[in-house]
């Protein structure tokens, strides 16, 4: 899957933040909105295209014009993401040392319980 680049970015979160699918129009727009400079429309429709090739985004082409929307949340890119550095790490208990180093008390004590529970469901 690997990471997105900050134009990608910019089009998954307006895709992850929407209720419903959007148009590269409404795309567009947003990210205008946000960035304070304008765009064309055809980089959006070439953004989503590469989207769409890497399994993130999904259209609907039934209708003009077509609806886009993120294949999985936010939170399932992100952790498909982290599993991916762990899958390349040479040493995963080292990075995840590093990483468990990192948390606050409150996500280290989230961690532990959600833990909890896959030992739990594994017996």
């Amino acid at each position: 899957m690997g990471s997105l680049g900050d134009l990608e970015r910019g089009v998954m979160d307006v895709l992850w933040d929407a209720d419903d699918a959007l148009t590269a129009y409404d795309i567009k727009d947003a990210i205008e909105a946000q960035r304070g400079r304008e765009m064309a429309a055809t980089t959006v429709l070439t953004v989503l295209s590469r989207l769409e090739k890497k399994g993130l985004v999904s259209s609907d082409k039934s209708m003009r014009p077509h609806r886009y929307h993120a294949v999985a949340t936010r939170a399932e890119h992100q952790a498909e993401l982290m599993h991916e550095v762990l899958g390349g790490a040479g040493d995963r208990t080292a990075v995840l040392a590093r990483f468990v180093g990192g948390v606050s008390e409150e996500e280290a004590a989230y961690l532990r319980r959600l833990l909890g529970r896959a030992s739990v469901g594994s017996d």
